[in-house]
């Protein structure tokens, strides 16, 4: 029987950030050998059925090494969800790998970390 390579997609923003869509706990070796430090989660648990929890993400990613954050982002971004994020971006070891359903709100936080 063959050996399962589990991989994952994600879009380079900057050097120290890129985005990706839902990631499972089982991509968390393949988030760590592509170079990731830190985890930032923008979707709020519970946004879908059978969306992993932010926990179990979390969990296998500490396992692994790597700094997590969970910023749940429903709809508009808030002011306050800016600043916990403008936060960890200045505290949490880089590159970091945001993710959310689509990747969007993720690429949404970093843009306007960008503009400030």
């Amino acid at each position: 029987m063959g050996r399962r390579t589990i991989t994952i997609s994600f879009r380079t923003l900057a050097d120290d950030y890129a985005v990706a869509g839902q990631i499972q706990p089982s991509q968390i070796p393949a988030v760590v050998a592509a170079g990731f430090k830190s985890i930032i989660c923008a979707r709020p648990d519970g946004e879908d059925n059978g969306q992993p929890r932010f926990s179990d993400v979390a969990e296998a990613a500490q396992r692994n090494g790597l700094e997590t954050v969970h910023i749940p982002v429903s709809g508009e971004l808030s002011p306050l969800a800016f600043g916990k994020f403008e936060q960890a971006m200045l505290t949490i070891p880089k590159p970091v790998l945001g993710y959310c359903r689509s990747g969007n709100r993720a690429a949404s936080l970093y843009s306007l970390l960008r503009r400030t």
